[in-house]
Order: structure tokens, then sequence, then C-alpha cells
């Protein structure tokens, strides 16, 4: 495998840098709120189902 001076890697990553698409603000934007809305989802039904085992295991210990 070929040796890369300092110099070169930092040329090559500032190439590679310049190639990436951004996201721009927008899209940065909404993909937050897209995520932010299914963690609440999934917090909710996690929510629920926790309480429906609960719910069940003290139904069965109990009784």
């Amino acid at each position: 495998m070929a040796k890369t001076t300092p110099g070169q890697f930092v040329r090559q990553v500032r190439q590679e840098v310049s190639r990436v698409t951004w996201p721009s603000r927008k899209e940065t934007g909404v993909s937050t709120v897209m995520v932010l809305v299914m963690v609440i989802l999934a917090a909710i039904f996690f929510f629920l189902v926790d309480q429906v085992l609960a719910w069940l295991v003290d139904l069965i210990l109990v009784d």
C-alpha cells in the first residue's frame, strides 16, 4: 500500500468534502422534526405496551 504524506491526505480530504452534497437548512429542519415526531410516537407506543404488560402481570400475580 502506498504511503500518503500529510499534505496529500489533507488535499484528498478537501477534495472529498467538496464532492459532498450538503442538505439545506430547510431539509435539516424537516428531518429534525420528523425524527422528533417518530421518537415521541415510539415513546408513547412503548409506554402503552409497558402499561398493558404491567397490568397483565399484576392480574396474574395478584389473583
